[in-house]
């Protein structure tokens, strides 16, 4: 096995033992991008600092300041900020902008001495579906070129499934983690909304908007959380709640516990025969190991994508008022500020996410703010209210397909409303804000992976992350 091919349990106890150098570890992972980055594009910068962090890793190895992560390296999503390090959201209007501070979840990393490699290609600012959307081109699916590797992360799940990076740090406002990891075989985790601080995070829809891991394994994803979550001062969003010792739920049994199976994941008339078989397939391996499956329904889920998309653009017309070419950013030339500004963010944005911001200041308008930003408001609490009451009175978590389809073609979803349709089953968790877990499941004829999704209560990243262990490691 090559050393870009560890996961993160395996590389931190090789160089534990001294059995290869941080820097030896890195080197491998840059040379895989370099070998594999022009088909499959899944990074937009490579971080010329790499090696000089892995020395620096390796003295504290040396010293004895042994963490499991240190040493370790990893991509970030370009819509999260890092010190010295060009962070473009995927648009062009940030081709330049380099922050002079790391988003807190970065910093938690790079305390611990793990090794940026590079930073992710993405749908620019998190619009996207299908990584078709970064203004510096698609991302390919490892597993087949001609596939998309799914979005907004595309670029952080295909570099992991591509062995060009240990782990990766992305963002998941609607499934923009778990969608991809689906897409490419590997494990993706949206945490409660307010377990992960958000500060340095690109903002899409501040109210929907987490950080959180893409792994090869559960395990790596635990052992992320443990660092990762925690109460931010500069984020008065994150929850005060302790962090919990993630990895030492792994391996607890199941036996007992009570999943729900919602019928409108299961009947919906968009999914895949392949993804409903596998995962039917997933759900009697965990009747075999002791668990309970309980037939429930999630009765508001078929409003999800309609009041996500209403409230993401309502949103994302706020936060994305602050990109002017005036302040930061690639500045367009012209004899008026007017001008600047229209001509700034027509170079600057991409389609879609100029169509977001159209859609997004119509909703908030004052003719039409009640008709329909506040009533998508009060649907998405409905929604809410479906999984807290299944929670409390029927199951401990809900299994789900991840996507209702694998990996489709790039281009194959020109339409908008088709590629809205793709987060269909990760969005309605994304707007109860509680966390879940897409996991490796198996793959369909043609070798395109499956991922299965596991929803549990507000603040149960530990249960979740012991179901998926249990399904993936046995």
């Amino acid at each position: 096995m090559r050393l870009n091919e560890l996961t993160i349990a395996q590389a931190a106890a090789g160089l534990k033992k001294r059995e290869f150098s941080s820097v030896e570890l890195t080197h491998s992972c840059l040379d895989r991008i370099d070998a594999r980055n022009e088909s499959i594009h899944a990074f937009i910068s490579v971080n010329e600092s790499a090696i000089d962090s892995a020395k620096a890793a390796d003295e504290m190895l040396k010293g004895g300041n042994v963490h499991p992560l240190t040493g370790i390296p990893f991509g970030v999503k370009d819509a999260i900020c890092t010190k010295d390090t060009r962070s473009t959201g995927a648009a062009t209007i940030l081709d330049n902008y380099v922050p002079p501070f790391d988003a807190t979840v970065i910093r938690r990393l790079r305390d611990r001495g793990a090794v940026i490699v590079g930073k992710q290609n993405c749908d620019a600012f998190g619009h996207g579906a299908s990584n078709e959307n970064s203004m510096y081109g698609a991302v390919h699916n490892p597993h087949n070129e001609k596939k998309v590797a799914g979005g907004s992360s595309g670029g952080s799940a295909a570099a992991v499934a591509d062995n060009q990076c240990i782990f990766s740090i992305a963002e998941d406002t609607g499934g923009s983690i778990r969608q991809p990891a689906s897409l490419c075989g590997v494990v993706g985790l949206r945490p409660s909304y307010g377990r992960n601080s958000r500060y340095g995070i690109m903002p899409m829809a501040s109210s929907l908007d987490t950080v959180g891991p893409i792994t090869k394994t559960v395990e790596d994803a635990a052992l992320l959380m443990e660092v990762m979550a925690g109460q931010d001062l500069k984020d008065a969003t994150t929850v005060p709640d302790s962090v919990d010792e993630y990895s030492k739920f792994l391996d607890r049994p199941i036996q007992g516990m009570r999943v729900g199976v919602p019928k409108e994941y299961f009947e919906h008339h968009g999914i895949d025969s392949e993804v409903l078989t596998c995962i039917r397939t997933q759900l009697k391996r965990l009747q075999e190991m002791g668990c309970e499956l309980v037939d429930i329904s999630l009765a508001h889920t078929k409003y999800a994508i309609p009041v996500y998309y209403i409230i993401v653009p309502s949103e994302d017309s706020s936060n994305l008022a602050r990109l002017d070419g005036i302040r930061y950013g690639v500045r367009a030339e012209a004899d008026s500020l007017y001008d600047v500004y229209a001509l700034s963010r027509a170079h600057g944005f991409p389609s879609e996410v100029k169509r977001r911001i159209m859609i997004g200041t119509y909703a908030l308008s004052a003719g039409y703010f009640d008709a329909y930003y506040r009533k998508a408001q009060r649907v998405r609490t409905l929604i809410k209210q479906d999984f807290e009451t299944v929670f409390e009175n029927q199951v401990d978590i809900v299994v789900t397909p991840t996507s209702p389809f694998p990996a489709f073609d790039l281009g194959a979803k020109a339409d908008p409303l088709s590629m809205y349709l793709a987060d269909v089953f990760v969005s309605p968790a994304s707007l109860a804000g509680v966390p879940a877990l897409s996991v490796p499941a198996g793959t369909t004829t043609d070798g395109l992976p499956i991922g299965l999704q596991i929803i549990g209560p507000r603040l149960s990243e530990g249960i979740i992350l012991n179901v998926g262990h249990q399904l993936t490691a046995n």
